[in-house]
């Protein structure tokens, strides 16, 4: 059985002439029907009990999921005439439920929003980053296609926020941390240089906050600029690994090492592909490469982990882990390599408990979940 559509519980009724919404002054158009949400889609509706909230809802709906409706202005116009607050309220909320990680709802109150203000830069931007943020969680439970496909909406609507007229500094500054996450340092550089141009040493002095800002975009540009990390052949081993292609980009990041043989990045991109390999040994060494290039970070940690365990080094492989869960406490992918460790030594009773725990900070961790399950069988 297909799931229910939100408009399944919208219907459109007309009014008579003589209706009027209690204690709202503004006029109706009583030739056009309104949307009027049902308690659900198969609840049936008395036209007694009709209610302001019921009416307010079938528009956010409509906003949200049905913006060729040839009424839409219309609706816009008749709910923030009744509610002049209704952008800021919807704003918080749908910030608080992201927060909270009830990520469907706010996604609800994201599409009623965009719909409501189509045109608003910070509506736009805030959706990149709900979706940028949404597809962190989908990744960090193992649901890799789900997070490509919140990173193809976070990435579409960063685009848009950017393409604003007037320019939204913002927009660049926090689209330059989604580049880096996908390593296209390029486009990460160039959004910070925007971001430090659009914004000005007067304004830090007066702002703590760009202050802040600029500082962080202007270390992280210079850092990618020295150390090379917009050259072409960087990007293109990320891409060929990404999608399966190690051995293309393995060629491109050995070219880019030739170079640059000091930058710990790369000597960890070639780690990745040769783990994604199964090349135990030569990933392990890639890895140790990086530690003593300066890139001493729970990822590398975890990497490293994992060819440790495969090696059958399980003391030095707890070793990393628990370097990399003190740097980072609550991340789940570390703690699941945890419980995968404890399995190889077999202590299953440790593996369980590891496995719970990161389903304590995310439930949704499908990995956890399979694995949990399987021992518990």
């Amino acid at each position: 059985m297909n799931p229910a559509h939100p408009l399944d519980s919208v219907i459109f009724i007309s009014l008579p002439d003589n209706f009027e919404l209690p204690a709202h002054a503004f006029k109706l158009d009583t030739t056009i029907p309104l949307p009027v949400q049902k308690a659900a889609a198969a609840a049936d509706f008395d036209p007694s009990t009709l209610t302001q909230e019921q009416i307010f809802a079938g528009i956010l709906t409509v906003l949200a999921y049905e913006s060729a409706n040839p009424h839409v202005q219309y609706y816009r116009s008749l709910i923030k005439a009744a509610k002049p607050d209704i952008t800021r309220e919807l704003t918080e909320a749908a910030i608080l439920k992201a927060k909270n990680e009830d990520y469907e709802i706010a996604d609800e109150i994201f599409a009623a929003l965009r719909g409501l203000e189509p045109d608003n830069p910070a509506v736009i931007l805030n959706s990149a980053l709900f979706f940028d943020q949404r597809a962190d969680s989908y990744r960090r439970s193992g649901l890799t296609e789900d997070a490509d496909a919140y990173d193809e909406s976070a990435y579409r609507y960063y685009k848009q926020a950017m393409e604003a007229e007037p320019a939204v500094p913002d927009a660049f500054f926090n689209a330059g941390f989604f580049y880096l996450k996908q390593k296209n340092f390029g486009k990460a550089k160039l959004c910070f240089e925007t971001y430090l141009t659009l914004t000005d040493q007067s304004d830090s002095e007066q702002d703590e906050n760009t202050a802040y800002k600029r500082e962080r975009a202007g270390q992280i540009s210079s850092d990618i600029g020295s150390r090379n990390l917009d050259d072409e052949l960087f990007k293109s081993a990320f891409d060929f690994i990404s999608m399966g292609q190690e051995e293309k980009g393995l060629d491109c990041i050995r070219r880019f090492l030739e170079k640059n043989p000091k930058v710990w990045n790369a000597w960890f991109m070639l780690g990745w592909g040769l783990r994604r390999l199964n090349r135990w040994q030569d990933a392990k060494a890639a890895f140790e490469q990086s530690i003593s290039c300066g890139g001493e970070n729970s990822d590398i940690y975890n990497e490293l982990s994992l060819c440790l365990m495969e090696l059958n080094d399980y003391a030095t492989a707890g070793k990393y882990l628990h370097k990399a869960l003190k740097l980072e406490p609550e991340n789940t992918k570390i703690m699941s390599n945890m419980g995968f460790l404890a399995l190889k030594k077999g202590d299953t009773e440790e593996a369980c408990r590891y496995f719970t725990a990161v389903l304590e900070f995310d439930p949704d961790d499908r990995i956890a979940q399979e694995t949990l399950a399987k021992l518990k069988d």
